[in-house]
């Protein structure tokens, strides 16, 4: 597969990139697609799943903890701890 064949599946937003991820499986599932068509769409569906990979480690990236004191009130944050 190469990149350059689905840039614009780098422009889209995680719920389009997610949406038209959930179609090609439903196609494919189907079985009605004739063989060359499968191909193609599940190689764009391996380049939707990789974008929406990125998109939510980027997300969880930007998530942090509220800190708290010993009387309950936010004094900070910290990275989310994703273990």
């Amino acid at each position: 597969m190469v990149d350059t064949a689905y840039d614009d599946v780098k422009s889209l937003s995680f719920e389009a990139a997610l949406e038209q991820l959930e179609q090609i499986v439903q196609k494919l599932e189907s079985g009605r697609a004739p063989l060359a068509e499968s191909i193609a769409i599940y190689e764009r569906g391996e380049a939707l799943k990789a974008h929406c990979e990125t998109l939510l480690k980027t997300a969880e990236a930007r998530i942090e903890k509220i800190t708290l004191n010993r009387d309950g009130k936010a004094v900070g944050t910290e990275p989310l701890d994703a273990n």
